[in-house]
């Protein structure tokens, strides 16, 4: 649309992106010189939580985190709107099946000391405790999975290790997370790794964060890997691998109850990931998953 104006930019092209799940209408805007930048317009009822993200995520760019760096946020006809700066380059989840296994394994490293950086940021001071907070989401996601019409082999493996390991929650700590961290939300830039799609921010256990590792887990290892590796510099605490058994434990439990409006083929997608998170564990017999390559 020739001449079309957010704030102090004036498009004169707009390409219409189609990927992601949250909603948000997303384009590639380009300028009269050729400059490229990521328009998101997000409807009115969620404008109070953009503006939040939108501010955290200059701290973040401060902080040094290797994201698309947001420039404007204004109100606009249906909602709100916020520009990015554009990242040229491939999705991480096409690029890293193809290299070799000692360069997934380096971008993996260079995801967790992002994570890192990402989780300096601080949680609000008036947050519940968090062993109040996700014991009650545990409890929640487990009567969720047993009112599931779908049930899969190995359930009460997950729920048996969630019920035995509660006390694993107490007195940990909170922070800014990313809400859905893996390769996926990922890209690659001139050999640069490069963090998106933060819509599912939240607060939390840092540790937390990694239980979405199970997608990077499932098709490059290496990669995971090294996320853990880089997070903890190479000596990764065996309260760690405690914890995240239990919140994949938890995540496991409640995903094929999630999947069931999206579909069949959804479904199955995290039938399979629950039968590969229970061989990994050894049906939770162990907390060192297989996948794991360091150490």
């Amino acid at each position: 649309m020739s001449g079309w104006i957010v704030s102090d930019f004036i498009f004169v092209s707009k390409k219409e992106i189609k990927l992601g799940w949250s909603g948000d209408s997303k384009y590639c805007v380009t300028t009269a010189d050729g400059s490229k930048y990521l328009l998101r317009i997000t409807p009115a009822a969620k404008a109070s939580r953009v503006e939040e993200i939108f501010e955290l995520q200059k701290s973040l760019v401060d902080l040094g985190v290797n994201m698309p760096r947001p420039l404007e946020y204004d109100s606009c006809d249906g909602g709100v709107h916020s520009l990015y700066t554009w990242v040229e380059g491939e999705d991480a989840d096409n690029v890293l099946p193809l290299l070799s296994e000692s360069q997934q394994y380096a971008y993996g490293l260079e995801s967790g000391r992002q994570l890192k950086l990402i989780h300096s940021l601080p949680a609000p001071c008036d947050l519940p405790d968090w062993q109040t907070r996700f014991g009650a989401k545990s409890d929640r996601k487990i009567e969720l999975y047993r009112s599931c019409p779908i049930q899969f082999a190995g359930a009460e493996h997950l729920i048996s290790y969630i019920e035995s390991n509660r006390h694993l929650l107490a007195d940990r700590p909170q922070c800014f997370q990313h809400g859905d961290y893996h390769h996926k939300n990922m890209m690659i830039e001139d050999g640069k790794l490069i963090i998106i799609d933060f819509d599912r921010y939240d607060y939390g256990d840092p540790w937390e964060e990694f239980n979405r590792i199970v997608w990077s887990a499932q098709t490059v290892p290496a990669f995971a890997s090294g996320q853990v590796d880089g997070y903890f510099e190479h000596e990764v605490p065996f309260e760690f691998w405690q914890l995240l058994a239990f919140y994949i434990s938890s995540n496991t439990l409640s995903a094929v109850p999630w999947a069931i409006p999206f579909g069949e083929g959804q479904v199955q997608v995290m039938l399979d990931q629950a039968e590969d998170v229970l061989g990994w564990y050894d049906n939770m017999k162990n907390v060192v998953p297989t996948w794991y390559q360091g150490g």
